[in-house]
């Protein structure tokens, strides 16, 4: 197999992973159907979530979104993520890729069934409190863990990090959609961000449901025994991108020198193995276009 059919074997691979068997004509549908859009190529959100740091960034979200019991509760008992772990992934990742790359009907579609899900979804945490996936407050954590994430994954991660207003901006953008899903004035700036992920600090406990999805996540993935240490370098750079709080409270290592040394190391040389894998993919589609 040459090198370039290797690049897009690999790539292809990955990418119905994320976004399913269907991926290109899901891809289609997003990036080729005409109208207007909320961004361009040019803003931080389409760069962030068009990046391979996204592959750590989602492991990192996930772990620390673990963290609050009431959207813990609403995994465990809705999502399905044992028995469909692909297609949860495939479900959050067409939904980013809608609300960033999409049409503004397309996203605002896609945001309107989200919404739709979350109204079914409630119950009891952990200790039994009551819950509801569509209360603004309990979205706002998910919407600023997983932003929180994704903007350190690929500052972290990225050949070329956002500058300082660049990552405003991206904070900005990424509260464009959150806002119509239900978020109440997401964040508009890292000191924003940074301040709301604090400020939820109080309301975190890693409960056994959490502890036993991390195990999940980390542990003993849903992939076959030759894929596992490449998904555990990506898992690395996401546990590396923790707060080291939220390291502790899920078990996991909470060294800064291990963090420094090995964790991140991975998480950048498997973040540029998928980044080189999905870059075959795009040229195969360019060509696919010209021809």
């Amino acid at each position: 197999m040459t090198l370039a059919r290797l690049q897009t074997a690999l790539g292809s691979a990955l990418r119905a992973r994320v976004a399913g068997d269907d991926a290109s004509e899901r891809a289609a549908r997003i990036w080729d159907t005409p109208g207007e859009r909320w961004f361009t190529e040019q803003d931080p959100v389409w760069r962030v979530h068009a990046d391979a740091a996204m592959f750590p960034g989602g492991v990192a979200a996930l772990l620390l979104q673990m963290l609050h019991p009431m959207a813990m509760a609403g995994v465990a008992g809705h999502s399905g993520y044992k028995g469909d772990p692909w297609g949860r992934l495939q479900r959050t990742s067409t939904y980013l890729a809608a609300t960033t790359f999409g049409t503004v009907e397309h996203a605002m579609d896609t945001i309107g069934h989200v919404r739709a899900i979350h109204e079914r979804v409630r119950g009891k945490d952990a200790f039994g409190r009551p819950y509801r996936a569509s209360d603004p407050h309990l979205l706002g954590w998910v919407h600023v863990a997983e932003a929180w994430s994704f903007l350190h994954a690929y500052q972290a991660f990225a050949r070329t990090p956002l500058s300082t207003s660049e990552a405003d901006t991206y904070v900005a953008q990424a509260g464009v959609s959150a806002g119509h899903l239900g978020v109440v004035d997401p964040p508009r700036t890292v000191r924003e961000l940074e301040g709301e992920l604090t400020a939820y600090r109080a309301e975190l406990e890693a409960t056994e449901q959490a502890r036993e999805a991390a195990r999940f996540l980390l542990v003993e993935p849903p992939l076959p025994l030759a894929s596992r240490p490449g998904y555990w370098a990506i898992a690395a750079g996401g546990v590396a991108l923790l707060p080291r709080y939220a390291r502790a409270e899920l078990g996991l290592p909470a060294s800064p020198t291990l963090s420094r040394g090995v964790l991140r190391p991975l998480g950048r040389a498997s973040t540029s193995t998928v980044r080189w894998a999905m870059a075959g993919v795009g040229r195969d589609r360019a060509q696919e276009q010209a021809a």
